[in-house]
């Protein structure tokens, strides 16, 4: 599938969810072996943020994003904002996030998910930690809120606002999200045959601007679509995504991954020569 010299990050691998209980090692063994080495497991809520982390201190490869999904908008009390605060404050935590807006499923209501995507876009500017953003019919109000957001902020931790998680809008609204200082989440979808606005939206946004991801267990790709989703596929979404843009594989690697440290800021240590 991949060159096992190559280095492959999974921005985005809910690793904490119950689909991974009987085989959570041997999946991460496997992203290893691919040449997968680093991957990202954002919180859905509390109690997913803190398994986020302590997965992260257990294995090297792993970073953690805390955040509240809009789907779980609803649990939000006053409390949440210093526990995300004080989660934030392991050295593994990288971004706030999953957070964002959802009017698809509407699992809580939109009035209270503007406000905790508010309480959390809030939280990541005090703490100058870029956002994992979801969004899922809401792209109005995404780019309203994420616009004025990234003009009030300041330097933060690595480079740019954060990520427009599984990217699903236009080539319009993805291009004013990179003129906000935002990267586009390529995932599972766009080796799917009716993904041709995918398609058309990563032939013209440049390759700085993208990561790669996965959205395990969720967003399968071709041809193993139906089956359980793993952060070794995010080899299939490079391979996918270097043969549309007409870019060699180990070269979409390379960018990817280092977008990738460049948003999500690193600790000290990691070592991306051998990419070059």
């Amino acid at each position: 599938m991949t060159e096992p010299s190559t280095i492959l990050v999974d921005t985005h691998c809910h690793l904490t969810l119950d689909a991974f209980d009987n085989d959570r090692g041997q999946v991460i063994q496997r992203a290893l072996t691919t040449g997968v080495h680093k991957i990202v497991v954002p919180g859905i809520d509390l109690e997913s943020s803190q398994e986020a982390i302590a997965l992260s201190e257990t294995y090297p490869s792993i970073f953690a994003a805390v955040g509240i999904h809009p789907h779980n908008a609803n649990h939000w009390n006053p409390s949440y904002r210093e526990k995300i605060i004080s989660l934030a404050k392991s050295s593994k935590v990288v971004a706030i996030g999953e957070i964002g807006l959802d009017y698809h499923r509407n699992l809580s209501p939109k009035e209270q998910q503007l406000n905790v995507f508010r309480f959390q876009l809030d939280i990541a500017s005090e703490l100058k930690l870029p956002v994992i953003i979801h969004n899922r019919d809401a792209t109005s109000d995404i780019i309203d809120y994420l616009v004025i957001w990234s003009k009030r902020q300041q330097v933060l931790v690595g480079s740019g606002m954060g990520v427009l998680h599984a990217f699903s809008a236009d080539v319009t609204t993805a291009f004013q999200m990179i003129d906000a200082g935002f990267l586009v989440g390529i995932a599972g979808p766009i080796t799917y045959k009716n993904a041709a606005s995918l398609r058309e939206i990563a032939i013209k946004i440049p390759s700085s601007s993208m990561l790669i991801e996965t959205d395990a267990p969720y967003l399968t790709p071709h041809p193993y679509r139906g089956k359980r989703n793993e952060p070794a596929n995010v080899a299939l979404v490079a391979e996918h995504l270097s043969e549309i843009i007409g870019q060699d594989y180990r070269t979409t690697a390379r960018i990817t991954s280092q977008n990738a440290a460049g948003l999500f800021g690193w600790q000290n240590g990691t070592n991306y020569s051998i990419l070059h």
